[in-house]
């Protein structure tokens, strides 16, 4: 009987800190993915393109939690006009660094994206 305990206690604490693992990665994606949808929506509001820029960074910035490095928001690919829509990509450089023992790498990149429609019958320039 103490053979097996010996034996299992290993592959029970190294499943257990898989699923911790992919648990983090999963919520720490989701976070990503929550600021791209937040940065879209506040983009949409603006009335050109600058302020939609200066928008999405503002709302991406505070929908992140802390720990996460993130490069500025990308607009690229909106069609800012009336009727168009406002492309966001958020990219995050995400810490594993306290799962690295777990064979976990250091950090990974994360991107979210959302699109927001802007209203036809507003004004843009």
């Amino acid at each position: 009987m103490a053979i097996e305990v010996v034996l299992l206690v290993p592959i029970l604490v190294a499943v257990m800190l898989l699923v911790i693992g992919f648990g983090r990665y999963a919520d720490r994606q989701g976070d990503v993915q929550s600021a791209a949808r937040e940065a879209a929506r506040a983009a949409s509001y603006e009335r050109d393109i600058g302020s939609a820029q200066a928008a999405a960074q503002q709302a991406a910035n505070r929908a992140l939690p802390g720990g996460l490095t993130c490069q500025g928001v990308d607009l690229g690919g909106s069609n800012f006009t009336a009727g168009g829509s406002v492309t966001v990509r958020v990219s995050c450089q995400v810490s594993f660094a306290e799962l690295a023992f777990a064979g976990f790498p250091g950090s990974a990149t994360m991107t979210g994206q959302s699109v927001a429609p802007l209203d036809q019958w507003r004004r843009t320039s």
